[in-house]
């Protein structure tokens, strides 16, 4: 099975409307010059970047050795890791996460690890993609794959929970939710739905005959249009979000 894969070039022109959406996480993590914030599933760090100017001292992590460098060209302390695997042990006074933990499937893990290295007090804010996330998107893929023959050895990449699911997932781990929510964003898309598949679902596009890749686009992006695009040719993804602020 082929892993999701980043390419920031293409990341820029498709999908910054995901770093764009984030502040309003942001403004639940309320950071505060000085203090020392680790953004989990930093991206190619245009978000961390953004906190590092308000003063606070960041180190950006991902598993994607592309968006590291982007990182490290802004100047960011960016760092190749796993998130499932976090090496940090009580550093932290806060863990930021937009849009990537869902990618994150060994969740226990994932919380292990923040915990272990957020100092005691610290929080762990973030938004993710919850239940019912791109739902008209993610049928259309895999009853394209079916048809291909595809299904079993195509897994979903992503984990989309229910608030339930998550708080005691942190509750289990030690932390105490302050606030989680899930909610509907429908997130107007810069292209049509081709490009937005090309970016998040490398994963099933690359396990595809090459000469078949541009009919499946074609086929999951017209099985979509009813829903995701408009009279005028606007498209807009059927985003579900899930945002939480826990403290160790």
């Amino acid at each position: 099975m082929a892993l999701q894969t980043w390419n920031s070039k293409d990341y820029e022109q498709n999908a910054r409307f995901v770093t764009d959406l984030g502040m309003g996480v942001m403004d639940l993590l309320a950071p505060q010059p000085g203090e020392h914030i680790l953004d989990l599933g930093c991206g190619d760090g245009v978000l961390t970047k953004k906190l590092a100017d308000l003063g606070c001292s960041i180190v950006g992590a991902d598993a994607s050795p592309d968006f590291i460098q982007s990182a490290k060209n802004l100047g960011l302390d960016g760092r190749l890791m796993n998130g499932e695997a976090l090496s940090f042990t009580e550093e932290f006074d806060a863990v930021f996460s937009n849009a990537a933990l869902h990618w994150m499937k060994q969740k226990e893990k994932v919380s292990e690890g923040v915990y272990r290295a957020l100092k005691p007090g610290g929080r762990f804010v973030a938004e993710m993609g919850g239940k019912g996330n791109i739902e008209t998107f993610e049928k259309a893929c895999r009853a394209a794959l079916a048809k291909r023959g595809l299904l079993e050895k195509i897994p979903e990449p992503n984990y989309y929970p229910t608030a339930e699911e998550y708080g005691d997932l942190l509750t289990k781990q030690g932390f105490k939710v302050e606030y989680i929510n899930l909610f509907e964003r429908p997130t107007p898309l810069p292209k049509d739905a081709k490009a937005w598949l090309h970016t998040f679902r490398k994963s099933y596009v690359e396990e595809l005959d090459p000469a078949d890749v541009p009919l499946f686009l074609e086929e999951v992006q017209e099985a979509v249009r009813p829903k995701l695009c408009d009279a005028r040719g606007h498209w807009t993804a059927d985003y579900v979000r899930l945002r939480f602020k826990a403290i160790k």
